[in-house]
């Protein structure tokens, strides 16, 4: 499986994506496809997630796996209030994208959500959408320090956004921490449409706190 490390499959992210708010969204099918400004990639923490569902028993959850910052979606977002979701009726993915994508995503489920969800926004054909998904997800360093937690710890947000900026020599502000509970829930980065690096907007969610939990890594 590609990076390892960010791409193991999870079926977690499915439910955290459905049970978590993801920003400020537009109502269903108010946007036409394609009128957006740049793109937020989302990677979960895993292991926080998997403490709060100790009855998931998917690939993310299980002892093992080493399962750290994993996919949770590519998002066309707006520079200014509510960002664009499911603007038009989707076709299903083609099967052959799904199982590439699978290498990737949590599961077939969760990569025709995300295509319903957002991908339709793109204003791009589905497989051109799963390609920018896996160049933006392959472009993303994690810092070191995150790779094999050993043991949980408390990070001041600032430093994982700043640790994130500089390991992958990126604009001040192109990475945005959002939690619950006080835990890390995503780090976002922020994309232009041709996947470069660019400032995240006032409007990406963002953690208030000051400090977040980060769990172990399993």
């Amino acid at each position: 499986m590609r990076r390892a490390a960010l791409a193991v499959a999870v079926t977690a992210c499915f439910s955290m994506a459905l049970s978590l708010p993801m920003g400020r969204h537009r109502p269903p099918g108010d946007t036409p496809q394609g009128q957006f400004d740049y793109y937020v990639l989302a990677l979960s923490w895993a292991p926080n997630y998997c403490a709060s569902h100790p009855n998931d028993h998917s690939n993310e959850c299980r002892a093992g796996q080493q399962a750290n910052f994993v996919l949770h979606g590519l998002w066309p977002q707006a520079n200014a209030g509510s960002s664009p979701v499911r603007c038009e009726p989707a076709q299903p993915v083609a099967k052959a994208t799904v199982r590439h994508m699978l290498e990737y995503y949590a599961s077939r489920g969760l990569i025709q959500h995300e295509w319903q969800q957002h991908g339709v926004c793109s204003g791009v054909p589905a497989g051109d959408y799963f390609q920018q998904v896996e160049q933006a997800m392959n472009a993303v360093r994690v810092p070191d320090q995150y790779r094999s937690l050993d043991h949980s710890q408390v990070f001041s947000i600032r430093d994982i956004e700043e640790s994130f900026a500089q390991t992958n020599n990126a604009p001040p502000d192109s990475f945005r921490v959002s939690c619950h509970a006080g835990e890390l829930v995503n780090v976002e980065a922020c994309f232009t449409k041709d996947l470069h690096y660019q400032a995240c907007t006032g409007n990406v969610r963002e953690c208030r706190s000051s400090h977040v939990l980060m769990r172990q890594v399993q």
